[in-house]
């Protein structure tokens, strides 16, 4: 699995497109209007997903995110603080698209955070292909072949260890 905290490293930023919004100094501040807010928590949202998706990072720990290139534009000197990225989170996660480590009881104070780029569902849907495809069904399959095994070893189907457990309990048993 990636890290838990985006890099900081100049070269695989490079390598990620930032939207141009990124390069505004008020999308780094809480905007008071609900309709530009919640645009602008949209747009984090995209960013965050978009950044992950890149970099393949399925989980971030918020403390040393706010430090990175994710909420932190050294160019413009601006970033976003802590507070402001769990304002995010907690955006995300009525999407589906986030969830604190350990479920709500750490959503005041917990610093891990899963990031879905792809909805649990969309995982449960590429293991039922993956199953499919490779006339496994009714076999018993490991998590360890379902992400690491020799079937998905270099065919770009690497499913994250968290997401496969997800996953499983939103496949139909017996499907």
């Amino acid at each position: 699995m990636t890290s838990a905290a985006p890099s900081q490293s100049p070269d695989l930023s490079s390598s990620f497109r930032f939207p141009p919004e990124y390069h505004f100094p008020a999308f780094y501040t809480p905007q008071p209007n609900l309709t530009t807010h919640h645009a602008q928590l949209t747009k984090w949202s995209s960013l965050i997903l978009s950044y992950a998706r890149h970099h393949r990072l399925f989980k971030l720990s918020l403390s040393s995110a706010s430090e990175s290139d994710l909420f932190s534009n050294r160019r413009i000197n601006r970033r976003l603080g802590l507070a402001d990225i769990r304002q995010v989170i907690d955006f995300m996660r009525k999407d589906g698209r986030a969830e604190y480590a350990g479920g709500d009881k750490n959503r005041d104070g917990g610093d891990v955070v899963y990031v879905y780029w792809k909805k649990p569902e969309e995982w449960a849907a590429l293991v039922e292909a993956y199953v499919e495809d490779t006339a496994q069904k009714g076999s018993v399959l490991t998590i360890y072949e379902l992400t690491d095994g020799e079937g998905t070893r270099g065919t770009g189907n690497v499913i994250p260890v968290p997401s496969v457990v997800v996953a499983m309990f939103i496949v139909e048993p017996g499907a």
